[in-house]
């Protein structure tokens, strides 16, 4: 079972201006490297008038993490290196952080763009709301008509959400776990139903 970790709840914005350069900052959700590289590509298409689009993601976390980041055109180590810095050190999981710097005429040297883009991943990140990523296995449950309303309550007991039910000779549910929940939830439905309802791992 992977560890559970914290995630974005929500995308959010985020403004910073560092002597007249606007530094708007995008968070988002992404569980995958495909899903990050679309987000920073929203990024640029909604913001294209930016004279950079800085950015870095984590997609995993722990030892199964997968990292990406980009100065775009700025000074090498200026930008991307400090957002992922920035991200690392937030502990939060499948996440796409994209700045996009609005030059305001005033140049801010390699310190001040370190600073600037740090500030701005970390004023991103203290706005943002997250939430618990947890391991989830979708089963199937096949039974009697007879034990149907034991096994539905014992789903809801177990925090199991109903993904789909099929009314043949037998009954098919498809049920949706947290991995803990389900390694409470095995046992005891196979108690409650004699052994004859299996829990089959759909995931």
């Amino acid at each position: 079972m992977s560890e559970a970790y914290p995630i974005p709840a929500k995308s959010i914005q985020s403004e910073l201006i560092v002597r007249r350069s606007r530094f708007i900052s995008n968070i988002q959700l992404t569980p995958t490297v495909p899903e990050a590289r679309a987000a920073i590509a929203a990024v640029r298409d909604a913001l294209p008038d930016a004279s950079h689009h800085v950015y870095a993601f984590r997609v995993g976390f722990g030892n199964s993490v997968n990292e990406g980041m980009s100065d775009d055109g700025e000074p090498s180590g200026t930008a991307g290196p400090p957002t992922l810095a920035v991200l690392r050190g937030s502990g939060i999981g499948d996440i796409t952080l994209v700045t996009a710097r609005y030059f305001g005429g005033v140049k801010l040297g390699a310190g001040g763009l370190v600073r600037a883009y740090t500030l701005s991943a970390q004023e991103a990140l203290r706005q943002l709301k997250t939430e618990l990523k947890l391991e989830k296995r979708t089963v199937g449950l096949e039974m009697s008509y007879s034990q149907y309303n034991v096994v539905k309550r014992l789903i809801s007991a177990h925090g199991g959400t109903v993904d789909d039910e099929v009314f043949d000779a037998q009954i098919m549910i498809v049920a949706t776990f947290v991995v803990s929940s389900l390694d409470r939830f095995i046992p005891e439905v196979q108690e409650l139903t004699a052994g004859s309802v299996i829990p089959v791992d759909l995931s």
